[in-house]
């Protein structure tokens, strides 16, 4: 498939987050306290994302998981009662306040508000056979990556977390074949819904 970005979507980005800079400025010295004073380590967790076409990007996160996760564990996904999530870091993912500085790279053009989920470069998920698989392995990784990874977007609201890898490309897919400025509209209007009510870690039930 082919994909091209309409203008106003970019428009709509820019406003938005110039917008959403400013309402967050705020909240983020509270944030960064309460991760600071919690285990003492650091406030914001760097990782690097594909973007566009293929291309990568270093995003920033609030800290919510333990300093030493990644370490441990490797580069996965937090799932339900994830025993690496520190206390302030389930509320700050049940909110989606976690995702804060990435407004900054939506400014900059690496990512969009709406659009398939950005992912890690390097994550991996165990399948049924025990088999640790890369999701640039999984068909559908790379058709979605026809454009800019979004903050929020179809699979991200209407599907469960631990949903598998390859339904949540299906939902991007046609999220990109199907993409209207409403849609996008319609898609923040719900991601300011869910964290306005702390629901980001039980998205895909009933709002």
């Amino acid at each position: 498939m082919v994909y091209k970005e309409p203008l106003l979507k970019r428009i709509l980005d820019v406003a938005l987050s110039v917008l959403m800079l400013g309402m967050a400025m705020p909240v983020v010295l509270p944030i960064s306290m309460a991760i600071k004073l919690e285990d003492g380590g650091p406030v914001f967790y760097r990782q690097k994302r594909w973007g566009r076409n293929g291309t990568r990007f270093g995003v920033y996160k609030f800290r919510t998981m333990a300093p030493d996760a990644e370490r441990k564990f490797g580069i996965t996904q937090a799932q339900e009662n994830d025993t690496r999530t520190t206390r302030i870091g389930r509320l700050l993912r049940a909110m989606g306040l976690d995702e804060l500085p990435q407004i900054i790279n939506i400014l900059n053009g690496d990512m969009s508000f709406v659009g398939p989920r950005s992912l890690a470069v390097g994550e991996a998920l165990t399948d049924i056979n025990g088999r640790r698989v890369n999701y640039e392995e999984i068909r559908g990784f790379w058709d979605r990556l026809e454009a800019r990874p979004g903050l929020t977007g179809l699979a991200t609201v209407l599907i469960p977390k631990d949903s598998p890898p390859r339904r949540k490309f299906k939902y991007d897919l046609f999220y990109l074949r199907k993409y209207t400025l409403c849609l996008d509209l319609h898609l923040i209007a719900l991601s300011f819904w869910i964290s306005f009510r702390g629901r980001w870690e039980s998205r895909g039930q009933k709002y």
